[in-house]
């Protein structure tokens, strides 16, 4: 995978692009740091069917719900709220 700068990546945007589609992934670093990948669109929409189940699916269903740990809630009194004047 290919490293680009932010700034390089920015003023070269159509050979990211290119090296992308010809090469695969492509990392771009902001000030050092590892921020962001470019993908191809197919393994990108590989990537989203293969995410399965989506966090959402997971925490609604059924079945998984008795393995989920909540929290008790405590038994705090609530305080009053006054009418505003």
């Amino acid at each position: 995978m290919h490293t680009w700068q932010v700034q390089n990546a920015k003023a070269r945007f159509n050979e990211l692009l290119e090296a992308c589609i010809t090469e695969g992934p492509q990392l771009v670093t902001k000030h050092g740091a590892e921020t962001a990948v470019l993908v191809p669109i197919e393994m990108w929409r590989k990537l989203q069917t293969t995410a399965k189940p989506t966090l959402k699916e997971l925490l609604l269903s059924y079945e998984n719900r008795g393995d989920l740990i909540l929290p008790v809630r405590g038994q705090q009194k609530r305080r009053s709220v006054q009418p505003m004047e």
